[in-house]
């Protein structure tokens, strides 16, 4: 109880903005937690297809949206209770900045592993930086890219 009040403290001590992005961002964790749990893994693909429409912001302004969406989809998944991996982290980065008009690419991966055999990792770049999961990609070989002709930096070093 007293960690759900810590909680509640500390979205109520945010802006208005951050707490406006804050819900946005648990409606969009929740949508992709559900679409992964009941709908078949081609149709959330194709969520992901979908490129930004319209022309993309500015540089500055496009990596504010970028860090914006970044630190509310790690806030969020951190403190929900049913704790988003990563695939359910970048469907909800990658519709946030398609918001945005930010376009982005959603890169799904796998690399071996010695425990489980194959380990396999969702991360969204814009351009080059990492928006979400990049940190974990190191190593990952690039099974797909959404939308498929963005190009991208899929590795990280």
């Amino acid at each position: 109880m007293r960690r759900i009040w810590f909680r509640l403290r500390e979205v109520a001590a945010a802006s208005a903005g951050k707490r406006l992005l804050l819900c946005e961002t648990l409606v969009a964790l929740s949508a992709a937690s559900l679409a992964i749990r009941l709908l078949p893994f081609r149709t959330v693909m194709s969520m992901a297809e979908r490129a930004a429409s319209g022309p993309a912001p500015a540089s500055t302004p496009r990596q504010a949206a970028c860090a914006r969406v970044r630190w509310s989809v790690a806030t969020c998944a951190r403190h929900l209770p049913w704790r988003p991996l990563c695939f359910p982290q970048g469907l909800a980065a990658q519709w946030m900045l398609h918001r945005r008009r930010v376009p982005s690419v959603l890169f799904y991966g796998a690399a071996p592993d010695a425990a489980k055999g194959l380990a396999a990792h969702v991360w969204v770049c814009d351009r080059d930086v990492p928006v979400v999961g990049g940190r974990a990609a190191e190593g990952m070989a690039v099974l797909a890219r959404f939308p498929a002709g963005r190009s991208g930096r899929a590795a990280f070093s």
